[in-house]
């Protein structure tokens, strides 16, 4: 199977407007990018809690009011923020009024902080991955099914509707997010159009290996699954700029800079390709930016210009 290269952005809707938010979804729009993001989290992350953090869902309806073409998500859905039923609601209609754009990113949510503030239960992770497995297939069911029955240890469906159905057939793609090797991965391989997580081409190319096993588990053929990765990106114009951008991200997760420099798109324009290169040889087809406020609208489109091209050919098709 050969699947095209494509390139998304996320912005992450912490210590920002919503008109630079407005203005950066405009930018990945307009500069030809394939996926556009937002994530799902009420406090920041990384930074000052205290800061104002726009809601995900809220966001992404409206953004996708203003663009045109690019799919639009969240990168990725708290499972445990919204019971699935009615996040399959949301989905659907937001699949209507994009015009057919939704990709559902959908995780088991980790930022314990804002479960503790506003009394969201926060389970173990074994269960919060069970719920995310139980909520995938439920919100498939409701996509596709025109009455829904469902009996699970955390959630059921008693003669469920949920009309009108998407646009997307059989219903939109679903993103798993996570690279829980034991657990997230055999989620995604039931259920996934799409897995996302970060790390190195090494990193991906041993958890695809591991995505393949489940898959065969599963009975499910891998190359359904669009492998995506998503990270920090920067055309430097110096090896001491590069040095400072790593050193910059390194500070903001938290680890050491030779540990996070392998999983990021940063240097020059040649070391940012062959990054790239790397990735596809491991697996990877779906390259989504992420960038934080204030968002640069230059490197949006530098990246659009001067990265994009070289993998939009012909010859950029990867065999799966």
């Amino acid at each position: 199977m050969k699947r095209r290269i494509r390139f998304g952005a996320q912005t992450a809707p912490q210590h920002t407007s919503w008109r630079e938010l407005r203005e950066a979804w405009k930018v990945i729009d307009e500069c030809g990018y394939d996926s556009a993001w937002v994530f799902d989290h009420f406090y920041p992350i990384f930074s000052d809690p205290s800061g104002p953090c726009l809601e995900g869902w809220i966001s992404l309806a409206a953004l996708a009011a203003e663009t045109a073409s690019v799919q639009v998500g969240v990168l990725v859905t708290g499972n445990t923020y919204r019971h699935p039923a009615v996040l399959a609601k949301m989905g659907a209609t937001l699949d209507h009024t994009s015009n057919g754009r939704l990709i559902l990113g959908l995780g088991a949510a980790w930022f314990e902080p804002e479960h503790a503030a506003y009394g969201i239960p926060f389970y173990s992770v074994g269960e919060r991955i069970a719920r995310l497995d139980e909520a995938a297939e439920m919100i498939k069911m409701l996509w596709t099914q025109r009455r829904s029955d469902f009996e699970g240890r955390y959630y059921r469906l008693q003669n469920a509707l949920c009309e009108p159905k998407p646009v997307q057939k059989p219903h939109p793609p679903i993103m798993i997010g996570g690279g829980g090797e034991k657990k997230t991965l055999r989620v995604a391989a039931k259920h996934a159009n799409q897995w996302n997580t970060f790390g190195s081409p090494e990193v991906f190319r041993r958890k695809i290996s591991v995505l393949k096993e489940h898959c065969a588990s599963v009975r499910r053929e891998p190359d359904d699954i669009e492998i995506s990765w998503a990270g920090s990106f920067a055309l430097t114009g110096s090896a001491a700029e590069k040095e400072r951008t790593v050193r910059s991200v390194a500070e903001w997760y938290g680890a050491a800079p030779e540990a996070v420099e392998p999983g990021l798109l940063v240097g020059a324009e040649n070391e940012v390709k062959d990054r790239i290169r790397q990735f596809i040889d491991a697996g990877v087809t779906h390259f989504i930016l992420s960038m934080r406020s204030p968002f640069d609208l230059d490197a949006i489109r530098g990246f659009a210009d001067r990265i994009i091209p070289e993998f939009r050919g012909a010859g950029h098709l990867r065999q799966e």
